[in-house]
């Protein structure tokens, strides 16, 4: 069988577009179908687009939507649900995105609870987004589809676990992630401001504009993709991703692919996806959301302790063997398209 699968139309990348992408590129069940619109709010031409889509598959048809897409149009899917099998894909509630009025995250809210009670499954990223749907939508079910991660090489870093430092050079903090206010750049930024006297410089990749007072040491190189991202990651001694929420957090799984140690807050999804290694120990360090203070304290203990450097490298290297691909997520998708 082949299902569509209806993502957002975008250039931008996300963490939500990516899982989107290799989840499609790794199934072969699933066939991407992009429509345009600012979702979740896409007016008319992408309304008339999603509407299009449903209205070309036949009575019974399984689909797959995007939560982004699917969540703020009930008025569009709820009644093509009846005749249809679809299966609602969420990444991040609406109601949980920042900057959002509460008149518009309440109608956001409503507007996803229309549609994910309607669908014929509904499937989340993570156990707490799962969780979290659960209780505060009235569903009886979610499944769960992590992401998967693709293989690769240790990073290099800098070289102070292993004492080949390069002359002059420091640590350097890597922080993968949109410039939006929640993923917290501004509370790293406060942190680091707390820790001039340390010897440190920090990366910051992702798309949208760099923030004001970032500081000399913070460096913004834009949305990074392919070849540019792998040679940051292998760059970084340390991933660092202050959000003040995350319903799972895919930079911290290809951190750890990377036998990157991860510094995050302890949010959400996040000490999920940080997981444990083999041995028990957890391949990074958690912090209070929204907590400079606490993320200046656990960056000065990183940088001013070589054991403790040492202690997570090893324990984000072993995290690797735990680490599942995108055919496995894919798998368990098809596998919830087989039951409905």
């Amino acid at each position: 069988m082949t299902v569509p699968f209806v993502v957002p139309e975008t250039g931008v990348p996300s963490g939500g577009t990516l899982y989107d992408l290799r989840l499609s590129r790794a199934s072969s069940v699933l066939e991407t179908v992009a429509v345009p619109g600012p979702w979740p709010s896409p007016g008319p031409e992408g309304a008339r687009a999603l509407a299009a889509v449903l209205d070309g598959l036949p009575d019974g048809a399984r689909v797959v939507v995007d939560g982004l897409v699917a969540c703020g149009v009930p008025e569009i899917v709820v009644p093509r649900a009846e005749r249809l099998r679809p299966v609602v894909l969420v990444h991040l509630p609406l109601a949980d995105e920042t900057g959002l009025s509460p008149e518009t995250a309440r109608e956001l809210d409503l507007r996803e609870r229309a549609v994910l009670r309607s669908g014929a499954a509904v499937v989340a990223t993570g156990g707490y987004a799962a969780r979290r749907l659960r209780e505060h939508h009235g569903l009886p079910r979610v499944e769960v589809v992590p992401p998967g991660v693709d293989p690769a090489p240790l990073a290099r870093g800098r070289g102070f676990e292993e004492g080949r430092v390069v002359e002059g050079a420091v640590p350097r903090l890597l922080c993968v992630a949109s410039l939006t206010p929640r993923k917290g750049h501004a509370v790293l930024f406060e942190a680091l401001r707390g820790l001039s006297d340390l010897g440190w410089e920090c990366v910051c990749a992702g798309p949208g504009t760099p923030l004001p007072n970032a500081g000399e040491r913070v460096r913004f190189v834009g949305p990074l993709a392919g070849a540019a991202l792998e040679a940051a990651y292998d760059g970084a001694d340390l991933v660092v991703l202050p959000s003040l929420m995350e319903t799972y957090g895919m930079v911290v799984t290809e951190a750890l692919a990377r036998g990157l140690p991860v510094v995050a807050s302890g949010v959400g999804g996040i000490p999920e996806a940080l997981g444990r290694s083999p041995d028990g120990s957890v391949p990074g360090l958690t912090v209070p959301p929204g907590d400079p203070a606490a993320l200046a304290s656990v960056l000065r203990a990183w940088l001013t302790d070589p054991g403790l450097r040492r202690e997570l490298r090893a324990s984000a290297r072993s995290r690797r063997s735990t680490l599942t691909g995108w055919a496995h997520a894919a798998r368990a998708l098809e596998g919830v398209l087989e039951r409905i």
